[in-house]
């Protein structure tokens, strides 16, 4: 039976709100920080897979 990787729906979760961020951010002109932000935290989700 196939059960539920907690770790792995956190990860996407996280990524999901980070992204959402990312798009406030630009809107306000801040896209370093918004493009740096984007690459570390959805890179957790890659180095889990």
């Amino acid at each position: 039976m196939y059960s539920e990787n907690i770790v792995v729906t956190k990860s996407i979760q996280f990524a999901l709100a980070i992204i959402n961020y990312c798009e406030i951010l630009e809107k306000e002109r801040k896209f370093v920080i918004a493009n740096q932000l984007l690459k570390s935290g959805t890179s957790i989700g890659a180095n889990i897979h």
